[in-house]
């Protein structure tokens, strides 16, 4: 089966104080979406489709593209290899953007940007996320038997596992029932303490650690871009459009889609522990679980093999 990887990397970085997506974390210096395409590729996918500015195409074919379309896939084709630019060209005409934003619109936009080189069931990642091969053969397995149209698919991962010590972040809380996501509620700005406690200080409530939230592991059929883009417009056209900082987020539109009828999505689970970096101080803890997983040999001595 044709499944594309999308990777979501056009974002900014701007906690972490710089371009994360291509801080050489590995012990080879892999980058951490170096990760989550190796798995992917030996999961089943056979097409990677990178999301990013249009100055970093250069360096993303040196960093990864070159190798990777010189690789097989699993199913003995060559892998194929996409890159769509985020950017405000990209914005429909009758929206004027503010002159004074920098901020992209956030990953409605981003995946809507790669709608012209998805025609197959794909797997919707972040680029800083390191989500574990089980994930994706979770994703890929279901993809095979996603219908075309109305069902969507969703890793859940908990969100004792997703916090930092080191800041506050952003995680679309979800409520589950029955396997199938009910409900997705944007949270903005939630903090982990020393003692595990988690509270969601934007709306000053405690959080259970082990509820379900998305990391932006979706799993879409080609079915799913004139969603993105009515989704995407109406959101220009309301007061978010105005503003100079305001995104237009995957979950909360996932979230409408629902409560409207026009989706349903099963949630998946991994086995794998998802890490990230939305601060630089969470850097050391990502490198020593990547060693880790090389030395236990989850991961062969070099990803550019």
């Amino acid at each position: 089966m044709k499944a594309s990887l999308v990777i979501m990397a056009a974002g900014l970085g701007s906690r972490y104080g710089g371009s994360k997506q291509v801080d050489g974390i590995g012990p080879n210096g892999e980058i951490l979406m170096e990760y989550s395409i190796h798995d992917a590729l030996r999961a089943g996918f056979n097409k990677v489709v990178f999301i990013i500015k249009p100055e970093m195409e250069e360096m993303m074919r040196r960093l990864c593209g070159d190798y990777l379309v010189k690789k097989t896939a699993l199913d003995g084709s060559p892998v194929e290899v996409a890159y769509v630019f985020q950017d405000f060209s990209s914005v429909p005409d009758f929206y004027k953007i503010p002159a004074e934003r920098t901020k992209p619109f956030g990953t409605v936009h981003a995946l809507l940007c790669a709608a012209d080189a998805v025609h197959e069931p794909c797997c919707v990642i972040n680029a800083d996320d390191y989500y574990g091969i089980d994930a994706y053969r979770t994703m890929y397995e279901a993809l095979t038997k996603l219908p075309e149209k109305g069902r969507a698919l969703m890793v859940g991962y908990l969100l004792k596992n997703t916090a930092s010590l080191h800041g506050t972040v952003s995680r679309g809380v979800c409520t589950v029932d029955g396997g199938k996501l009910q409900r997705v509620r944007e949270a903005l700005k939630i903090q982990l303490y020393p003692d595990g406690t988690l509270r969601d200080l934007a709306e000053d409530r405690t959080l259970d650690p082990d509820t379900v939230v998305s990391m932006n592991f979706w799993g879409f059929a080609p079915s799913i871009f004139p969603a993105l883009k009515a989704y995407f417009e109406e959101f220009l056209r309301s007061e978010a459009g105005d503003s100079l900082k305001a995104e237009c987020l995957l979950p909360v539109m996932v979230d409408h889609q629902m409560r409207a009828g026009d989706l349903v999505v099963e949630v998946l689970h991994s086995a794998d522990k998802w890490f990230g970096m939305t601060y630089r101080e969470d850097r050391e803890i990502v490198q020593q679980e990547l060693r880790r997983l090389h030395d236990q040999g989850v991961y062969p001595a070099s990803l550019r093999a």
